[in-house]
């Protein structure tokens, strides 16, 4: 593997960091509120199932003693 110099690897580095196209302020709060709104959806399902599970078992417990 050939090593570039310095100078190679910055011009290099520029033109990677060139081809970058970085999101609209509109995307970026998009994509935010669409992470809340799955987190939040997830959080519902898990505290559901959470409250489920327990339930069952409660009752499970509560028949064998």
């Amino acid at each position: 593997m050939a090593k570039a110099n310095p100078l190679q690897f910055a011009q290099q580095v520029r033109a990677e960091v060139s081809k970058i196209v970085w999101p609209s302020q509109r995307e970026t709060l998009l994509t935010t509120v669409m992470v809340f709104i799955m987190v939040s959806i997830a959080a519902v399902f898990f505290f559901t199932a959470d409250q489920l599970i327990r339930i069952a078992l409660d009752t499970i417990l509560r028949l064998a003693s």
